[in-house]
C-alpha cells in the first residue's frame, strides 16, 4: 500500500472522530499523522513495522493502526466509526468547503443526511439559518454539489436549459453568416422535455454542406471534432456532451424527427409514413394517417394508439394555471414574508389564489408551526385575504407523514386548514410494502387534500423510497385525495410515467412548486413540462380550476 492511501484513510478516521466529538487530543494525533504521512520521501509500508512508531509525528498508538491496516486493509476503529455514520454524510466530508463540525450541524441540527438533501437545502435557504453558515458558504458548497452532480455526464433539465438555448442562439447566429437559407433544430431529450438531459443534439439543414462542414470549425464557442460521417460532437465547460448532425436540407425534417423522438416510437410512425422527403414534422405524421404528437409525448407509449384515434390530450400549459399551492412562507423555512409571497402570485403572475403550506410542527429543523403558532398565521391570512380580495390565500400545511403514517396534528387542528398537504420527510428507509401503507394510511385520514411528493426522490442525488404506485395511486382514488407532481426541478415528483394511470383512475393531478421564495413560483413551469409528458390536461388538474371552482372543491372535500 502505497503513502497517498495511507493518509487518506487516517484522514477519514480523524474527520470521523471530530464528527462525533471524540477526544481533541487524540483527534489532532491521527490529522497530524495523516499529514506527516502524505510528505514521507520513503514508502511507510516497507518499513519493519517495529521502526513505524519511530518515525516523527508517529506514535505508538498511530502505528498499531497503520500496521493494522497494511495487514488487514483495513482499521477496527475505523470501521466501528462508519457504522455509527449515515453513508451520505461520509460523502458530505469530500465537498470542499465544509469541515466536520460544519457537517455536524447540517446532520444533528438540519437533520440532512445524504448530499442530495444538502443541495436540496441550499435551494431552500436553509443553510444560512445554521450555526456557522452564511450565503457565501451556502452558494460555494451549491456550486461544489452541482459540479459532483455534473461528473456523471447527467444533468438536470433546469441546468442545461439555460446553456443549450444560448448554443442555439449561437449556432443560429453562425449559421446566418455560413447559409443563411439553413434550417436549425435542437432535438433529443431536451426537445422531449425529459427531466434528465444526457446530450444536447442540434440538426443543421443546408444546401451547402461541403461548404458548412467545412467551416465548422469556426464556431468559436465550441470545439466540434468530427466522429463520423457529417457528425461532430464537443463538451461545453460544464461536462455536457454535444452533438451535431449536417444533412441536406431535404433531409432535415426526417432527421429532425429521428434525432427527438424514442427508437419505438421514431419506428413506428415512420412504417406508417416512409422515409420522405418531407417538408415538415407534420407532414410525416400525416403520411402515418396520425394527428401530430407533440415532441414530449413521443416516448413510444400509447401516444400513436391514441394519435390514430384522434385522441390525443390536449396538453396542460402554463397559462391554464390559476394559482400556486404547496409553498412556504417565513414563517416556517421560506425566505418571504406571506404577503410577500401573496403580491408576487397577484401581481407578477397574475394569479387568482395562492396556497400556503408552511412546515407542521414535527418539521422542527425547518421552524415548523405548533398549534399556537397555527392559530396565529390563520389570523394573519384573514388580515391579508380583506386587504387583497377578490385574490386568495388558503390556509394549508404541508403535514408530516409520520412512522405510522398519521399526521402529526389531531383532527381539531386539521379542521381549521382548508386543505391539506400530507407528505413524507423523515423516515425515509422503509421496505416497499411498508413505505406502501405508510401512505396509505396518511391518503386514507379524511383531511388529507393532496398526497406531496410521494417519492421523496432528488433526482440525480436520491431515488426516493420504493412504493407500490398502483395500490398507492388506487388509493388516493378511493379516498379523493390529489397528488401532487412537485415542480421543483430536482424532484419532479410523482414521475410522469404514471401521470397515465392516476388520471385512468380519476385522481386529480396539482402541479406544485414547493416553493420557500417569490422566485420558486417559476418552478412551476417545469412541472407543467413533465405534466404535459404524463399526458395531464387542464381539467385534471386542480390548480388549473378556477377561485370559485377550487373553492368548492375544499368545501367539498371537507364535507
Amino acid at each position: 500500500m502505497e503513502n497517498k492511501p495511507i493518509s487518506r484513510t487516517l484522514r477519514l478516521l480523524s474527520q470521523l472522530m471530530e464528527l462525533h466529538e471524540e477526544n481533541p487530543f487524540k483527534i489532532k494525533s491521527v490529522a497530524n499523522a495523516a499529514f506527516k504521512i502524505d510528505k514521507l520521501p520513503f514508502p511507510i509500508a516497507q518499513k519493519p513495522k517495529e521502526e513505524i512508531d519511530k518515525i516523527d509525528g508517529i506514535g505508538k498508538s498511530i502505528a498499531a493502526k497503520i500496521t493494522e491496516l497494511l495487514e488487514t486493509g483495513t482499521i477496527l476503529e475505523l470501521e466501528d466509526i462508519l457504522l455509527r455514520t449515515p453513508p451520505g454524510i461520509v460523502e458530505m466530508l469530500s465537498i470542499k468547503g465544509i469541515g466536520p463540525k460544519k457537517i455536524a450541524t447540517i446532520w444533528h441540527e438540519l437533520q440532512i443526511e445524504n448530499v442530495g438533501e444538502l443541495y436540496y437545502a441550499c435551494n431552500e435557504n436553509r443553510l444560512i439559518e445554521a450555526k456557522g453558515f452564511g450565503l457565501k458558504t451556502q452558494e460555494e458548497i451549491k456550486k461544489v454539489i452541482e459540479f459532483k452532480m455534473a461528473a456523471n455526464g447527467k444533468f438536470l433539465y433546469a441546468h442545461v436549459e439555460g446553456t443549450i438555448n444560448q448554443l442555439y442562439t449561437d449556432l443560429s447566429l453562425w449559421l446566418n453568416k455560413v447559409d443563411d437559407h439553413s434550417l436549425l433544430g435542437v432535438a433529443g431529450d431536451f426537445r422531449r422535455l425529459n427531466e434528465i438531459v444526457e446530450e444536447a443534439v442540434f440538426i443543421i439543414g443546408t444546401d451547402q454542406m461541403e461548404s458548412t462542414i467545412h467551416q465548422i470549425s469556426t464556431f468559436i464557442d465550441l470545439e466540434f471534432k468530427d466522429i463520423d460521417e457529417n457528425t461532430f460532437a464537443a463538451h461545453t465547460e460544464s461536462g455536457l456532451h454535444v452533438r451535431l448532425f449536417v444533412v441536406p436540407k431535404t433531409d432535415f425534417y426526417i432527421n429532425y424527427f429521428k434525432q427527438t423522438g424514442s427508437k419505438k416510437h421514431v419506428d413506428e410512425v415512420l412504417n406508417l409514413a416512409g422515409n420522405g422527403p418531407f417538408i415538415s414534422e407534420e407532414e410525416i405524421y400525416s403520411k402515418a394517417g396520425l394527428d401530430f404528437t407533440a415532441p414530449e409525448l413521443r416516448e413510444g407509449l400509447n401516444e400513436i394508439e391514441l394519435a390514430s384515434k384522434h385522441q390525443l390530450p390536449n396538453l396542460i400549459t402554463f397559462e391554464d394555471l390559476k394559482g400556486s399551492l404547496h409553498n412556504h412562507s417565513d414563517w416556517s423555512d421560506g425566505v418571504h414574508t406571506l404577503e410577500e409571497m401573496a403580491l408576487y402570485c397577484k401581481d407578477n403572475l397574475n394569479l387568482e389564489y395562492l396556497g400556503i403550506c408552511d412546515h407542521s410542527k414535527s418539521a422542527f429543523y425547518a421552524k415548523g408551526l405548533n398549534e399556537q403558532r397555527v392559530y396565529a398565521q390563520h389570523l394573519q391570512i384573514d388580515e391579508l385575504n380583506a386587504k387583497l380580495a377578490p385574490f386568495k390565500i388558503f390556509k394549508g400545511i404541508e403535514s408530516d407523514i409520520l412512522y405510522d403514517g398519521s399526521l402529526d396534528y389531531s383532527d381539531e387542528i386539521l379542521k381549521t386548514f382548508d386543505f391539506v398537504v400530507a407528505s413524507v420527510h423523515s423516515n425515509l428507509k422503509m421496505d416497499e410494502e411498508k413505505a406502501t401503507s405508510r401512505l396509505i394510511k396518511a391518503i386514507e385520514n379524511p383531511y388529507t387534500t393532496i398526497l406531496g411528493h410521494p417519492t421523496g426522490r432528488l433526482l440525480l442525488s436520491r431515488k426516493g423510497y420504493d412504493i407500490d404506485y398502483k395500490k398507492v395511486i388506487d388509493a388516493c382514488a378511493a379516498n379523493h385525495v390529489v397528488i401532487e407532481i412537485n415542480a421543483n426541478p430536482l424532484r419532479l415528483d410523482l414521475d410522469w410515467r404514471w401521470h397515465r394511470y392516476a388520471l385512468e383512475k380519476g385522481v386529480l393531478l396539482s402541479i406544485n412548486p414547493d416553493a420557500h421564495r417569490k422566485e420558486g413560483f417559476h418552478d412551476m413551469r417545469f412541472g407543467t413540462m413533465v405534466a404535459r409528458k404524463g399526458g395531464l390536461i387542464a381539467e385534471k388538474c386542480l390548480n388549473a380550476f378556477s377561485l370559485s371552482e377550487i373553492m368548492n372543491y375544499f368545501v367539498a372535500k371537507k364535507g
